[in-house]
């Protein structure tokens, strides 16, 4: 299960207030089993064809689920993804934006000793496309079923970058939004892994930001790849110290520049493109001149 999800995968939503139920219809119009919704409380209830537990454990054991999608408030977020961790639950994906740092920490040194796995949190989740596997915000209608594999740390990017990829005709085997809050569960050198490991990718699309080494970290994976990779940098005109859209934005010393993530990217061998409107048409050539198109 390299991109996280396929036609296994069975998700419970946490939080199941009128996100989590909108997102719920959407994922299964999609094709993705979504086996229940958790709010405490309201456990027997059913909700547009959904039956409600009141814990994630409750949803295990009733359902077998093995994927849980949270949209709980950022004060109560944490508890929620570590509800999740003591249920078992292999991947955990957290929409919730601007979770308490401290929160996170807490989260981290717990999945330190377990076996799941956090995408995000504030992150569009995950989508696997040849499987119709969806736990996320994601739009669906942008994306084609294809051999590109998409990882952003920008939700809004990822639309972008996948809707400009399919109308170039290439199409996407999946797309995975780490998040963009400070402190998040896996990063995208990790996730750089899980798609060279996917036999279903050929290439992949990076986007990155400002703030934090993370590009300089899958820089040095991306030196270790079979897989080319084209590679964007948001924030290059902001000024130093300027938060910009994401909590983990922000310039913090030269490591943090776009300069410096676009030079370590280039070192590595991606494909780095300065402007988001060039990355479906140097992804087409990249895929044109391996054969890959």
């Amino acid at each position: 299960m390299s991109l996280l999800l396929d036609e296994n995968s069975k998700v419970v939503i946490q939080g199941f207030g009128s996100a989590g139920q909108r997102e719920a219809i959407i994922c299964r119009d999609y094709g993705t089993s979504v086996v229940a919704g958790v709010t405490p409380g309201k456990g027997g209830q059913e909700i547009e064809g959904f039956p409600i537990r009141n814990t994630v454990q409750e949803a295990v054991d009733e359902f077998d689920a093995n994927v849980s999608l949270i949209f709980v408030p950022a004060p109560f977020a944490a508890d929620a993804i570590l509800e999740a961790v003591g249920a078992q639950i292999p991947v955990i994906i957290c929409i919730t934006e601007n979770i308490p740092v401290l929160d996170m920490m807490r989260v981290k040194r717990v999945l330190s000793t377990s076996d799941s796995i956090l995408i995000g949190p504030n992150c569009p989740g995950v989508i696997n496309v040849g499987a119709h596997a969806r736990a996320g915000i994601m739009p669906v209608d942008v994306y084609t079923e294809g051999n590109v594999g998409v990882i952003s740390r920008s939700g809004t990017l990822v639309y972008e970058a996948v809707d400009q990829l399919t109308k170039a005709g290439v199409g996407q085997s999946g797309s995975i939004g780490v998040g963009g809050d400070p402190i998040i569960g896996t990063n995208q050198a990790q996730a750089l892994a899980l798609l060279e490991d996917d036999p279903n990718t050929a290439a992949v699309v990076l986007i990155g930001e400002i703030g934090g080494t993370a590009e300089q970290e899958a820089a040095e994976f991306i030196k270790t790849m079979s897989k080319p990779v084209v590679a964007f940098i948001a924030g290059a005109t902001a000024p130093p110290g300027r938060r910009m859209g994401h909590a983990g934005a922000i310039i913090a010393g030269a490591a943090g520049t776009a300069e410096a993530k676009q030079s370590a990217l280039r070192e590595a061998g991606a494909h780095v493109v300065e402007n988001p409107g060039d990355i479906g048409s140097t992804m087409l050539n990249v895929l044109k001149n391996q054969g890959l198109a």
